[in-house]
């Protein structure tokens, strides 16, 4: 197993920079310098990416830039001590001593657990300190490598256990808590959060605190006796909590993962005190909340909201894909005409005689293409079909966990049966799990409790939601699912543009946020096989949809070309990756970009889009794929106006964007390139 450092990759006592991006941009360069990065652009990209999710500063001048990528081909530290500090976003003072991890997006477990323990060795006071008095590169080396030797590290470690009381001494109380961490790469903050929180527990009076570490290196599941001898939960995560379930009724802490590493006396005092407190907040049939606490939220129930449709969209979404583009193959090889009866029946037939010929706009002519083409539509057809109740399971799974999950399938299943399309899936979703999770929260006998979550809450939710789906509700929503095809059907001209507009400058407007999800999904669910066939509204939407989406990495990309100097160097590198990304469809391609500069960036990118979904919609575009971009050009109907659309909102959000930087007085001139160019330590200028 090679070295995780090397000399190569330590910088001492310099200035990198005054704030993350430069930092991290410089310390993937002597990553790919050393060769074990295929692209730095890429591994600062992803580190950014992570970044954003979490700033990972920390108190005491330290800084864990880390990420898991496809660029990197070792697992990697690369360290630097910095005169002066940057700003990795931590409370109390900028960070002088600064690792980037950068572990390969398939690296192995040993490597991971490696790089956990140099996570967990920064929250010890003398390591830290030997890091700042280290004399030249290879100390700091010997430094690490004594610290992320490959000794077992305990995945679930208790507190170390208190001094025996004197004989004469009643044994003090204990308060037994356990916790989960969890961040979203699992590699740093995941152990340097239980490592907070255990040391601190074993300088605590009467409390005894065992960790699970939910991380990329593997977990050791806390042991269901120890869960039940539990006084109180600690969830310190920046995600879910895996099986969340086994601490139902458990009196739990609630916290983003970087308190526990900031403020771990605060939140074992809390779980402490939440222990012996009949009103505090529990783990309820896998949602941790109090209704107390849900009543009083205000705004509470809109995110949580978006949060349930968000993670029912986030698992509909491949077989959104996966559906989309195999019935988009099915009519390439076998035309058009092969949706509906065609070809069930060839597939009832199961024989290459006698089939019809290929329809229209089949890549080949042969009957063979036309059998397999239409396997593949039937293929894309059944997946679609997953779409509504894969989206309502979900929803409800986001609202009360596993146990709204297969009401929540039925719900939208349901809801295909009656016609109410994906309005119905959202509301029969909703409705499963609200009806799951209040259930879950009533007591109930120990001899039943078994039951509960695999036959008592499905049954009981299953046969109340089903009624008011079908007596009350399922109608009235149908209905709306009517007219509002009916009206998408009868939209020509000038109203058809006007859809096409909104919907593209939705998907420029948080680049793979709520707001573009929801003009994707309102896409992508009236992709339908028929709608398909028959060339109507819906895939001129989808296509709207695309284009639009596809325009702000494009437009980042060509307005990093025209000016550079407009740009720092990691921003000259995303740009050139942004290419592909827009020509993919990958919108998040332009979100390093508006997180820097929203001011300019968002408007800019709105109105390109904008403008390409309504050329798309008014020429009469039309898609049968709901992903690819460019790369299925084979579903899409007068491919020159596609291309003319994505061009031209390419150009005019590049113009726009490249305008307003050089209004809002960054920069703009070759000499400019020339320095940044020249000078990449130099410090980024303030962002709007």
């Amino acid at each position: 197993m090679s070295s995780l450092i090397t000399a190569d990759l330590v910088s001492l006592d310099t200035a990198l920079g005054e704030d993350a991006e430069t930092v991290i941009t410089a310390l993937a360069q002597k990553v790919a310098d050393a060769g074990r990065a295929t692209d730095a652009s890429q591994l600062v990209a992803d580190a950014l990416a992570r970044e954003a999710q979490s700033a990972t500063g920390l108190p005491g001048g330290i800084a864990i830039p880390h990420c898991r990528s496809e660029a990197v081909t070792e697992p990697t530290l690369a360290f630097a001590r910095l005169v002066p500090g940057a700003d990795f976003g931590a409370t109390d003072a900028p960070a002088d001593l600064v690792f980037l991890i950068a572990a390969p997006a398939g690296g192995g477990q040993e490597h991971l657990k490696l790089l956990s323990s140099l996570a967990r060795a920064l929250v010890r006071p003398d390591f830290t300190a030997a890091l700042r008095s280290a004399p030249d590169a290879d100390a700091i080396v010997a430094l690490v490598e004594d610290v992320v030797s490959p000794a077992p590290v305990a995945d679930s470690a208790p507190a170390a256990a208190p001094a025996p009381a004197a004989p004469a001494a009643a044994a003090p109380a204990v308060t037994r808590i356990v916790a989960v961490t969890a961040c979203p790469t699992g590699i740093a903050h995941t152990y340097m959060a239980a490592d907070s929180l255990t040391q601190e527990a074993a300088q605590t009076d009467g409390v005894e605190l065992q960790v699970e570490t939910q991380g990329s290196s593997g977990a050791k599941p806390l042991s269901p006796e120890t869960i039940a001898a539990a006084d109180a939960v600690i969830f310190a995560t920046d995600v879910g909590v895996k099986d969340q379930a086994r601490f139902a009724g458990k009196p739990v802490v609630v916290s983003g993962v970087k308190r526990a590493i900031n403020e771990p006396t605060a939140m074992i005092a809390e779980a402490v005190a939440a222990s012996t407190d009949p009103r505090a907040r529990r783990v309820e049939g896998g949602v941790a909340a109090s209704a107390d606490e849900r009543a009083s939220d205000t705004g509470g129930w809109g995110l949580r909201l978006r949060q349930w449709l968000l993670t029912g969209v986030s698992y509909m979404i491949p077989f959104v894909a996966a559906g989309g583009l195999l019935i988009a193959l099915g009519f390439l090889l076998a035309g058009y005409d092969v949706a509906g009866d065609p070809a069930s029946k060839i597939l009832s037939e199961n024989t290459l005689s006698n089939l019809p010929a290929a329809g229209d706009h089949a890549l080949f002519g042969s009957s063979l293409m036309t059998y397999i083409g239409a396997l593949l539509f039937l293929l894309g057809s059944w997946a679609f079909g997953f779409l509504v109740p894969a989206l309502a399971g979900y929803i409800a799974y986001a609202i009360a966990d596993r146990p709204g999950i297969a009401p929540g399938f039925v719900m939208g299943f349901l809801a295909n049966q009656i016609g109410a399309g994906f309005l119905g899936g959202i509301v029969g979703g909703i409705i499963a799990g609200l009806i799951a999770h209040q259930i879950a929260k009533r007591p109930a006998p120990r001899w039943l409790s078994g039951l509960m979550p695999v036959v008592i809450i499905p049954l009981v939710t299953t046969i109340i939601a089903g009624m008011l789906m079908l007596l009350v509700l399922g109608r009235p929503i149908a209905d709306i699912t009517d007219g509002l095809t009916d009206w998408l059907n009868g939209l020509s001209g000038g109203s058809i543009v006007v859809l096409g507009l909104l919907l593209g400058a939705m998907m420029a407007f948080d680049m793979g946020g709520p707001v573009n999800k929801a003009a994707y999904v309102f896409a992508t669910t009236g992709l339908t096989a028929e709608a398909i066939a028959a060339g109507g509204t819906e895939v001129k939407i989808m296509a709207a949809v695309m284009v639009g989406g596809m325009v702000p990495p494009l437009a980042m990309a060509l307005s990093t070309a025209l000016r550079p100097g407009l740009y720092t160097s990691s921003e000259r590198e995303n740009g050139k990756a942004a290419w592909l990304l827009g020509a993919a469809f990958i919108t998040e391609g332009a979100i390093p970009f508006a997180a820097a500069d929203p001011l300019r960036v968002i408007p800019s990118m709105m109105l390109g889009s904008g403008v390409a979904g309504a050329i798309s919609a008014g020429a009469g575009v039309t898609l049968a794929a709901p992903h690819g971009g460019i790369f299925v050009f084979f579903a899409v109907d007068q491919v020159l106006w596609f291309l003319v659309a994505i061009a031209v909102g390419t150009v005019i959000s590049a113009l726009s964007v490249t305008a307003l930087k050089q209004l809002g007085g960054r920069g703009g001139s070759a000499a400019d390139a020339d320095v940044a160019a020249a000078d990449e330590t130099a410090p980024v200028p303030a962002r709007v």
